[in-house]
């Protein structure tokens, strides 16, 4: 094998588009631009979303959404998750521990969904006025 001898494999280069060969070739005259207009033009470009001087689309629709960035880091944790932990004071960095919630996760809450079957102490966790009712009743304490 020698550097003079080496080419390209079949079909991996494309052929350049040759237009203005006549009126036989489908590219003749007006070379496939179609007739006046702004695309027809030499250097006649516009930008993406350019409707002409029309106000574009993404200008006539309202600014709709808004994702609060504390929403992400923060997590809810069901009343049944807690019978599955081993120690009975619960803080976030058990729930991080035991997989509950995510790592990254800064806040927490519990809410009342399913049963508690277990005396626990929850510290520096939110929890809803359900959920309270229920840890109290089994014979835990909510401390802030």
């Amino acid at each position: 094998m020698y550097l003079n001898t080496i080419q390209a494999n079949h079909g991996s280069r494309k052929k350049a588009k040759r237009v203005g060969r006549g009126i036989g070739c489908t590219l003749g005259k007006t070379c496939g631009r179609g007739h006046k207009g702004q695309k027809a033009r030499s250097g006649g470009f516009h930008k993406v979303g350019f409707e002409g001087g029309q106000m574009p689309l993404q200008r006539r629709l309202p600014k709709v959404g808004f994702t609060s960035q504390s929403r992400r880091y923060s997590a809810e944790v069901r009343l049944s998750e807690l019978n599955g932990l081993v120690t009975d004071v619960i803080d976030l960095k058990t729930l991080i521990d035991a997989n509950i919630v995510p790592v990254f996760t800064k806040t927490a809450k519990i809410i009342q969904s399913g049963e508690l079957s277990k005396t626990v102490t929850i510290k520096a966790i939110k929890v809803t006025v359900g959920a309270k009712k229920s840890i109290e009743a089994v014979g835990g304490k909510v401390e802030a």
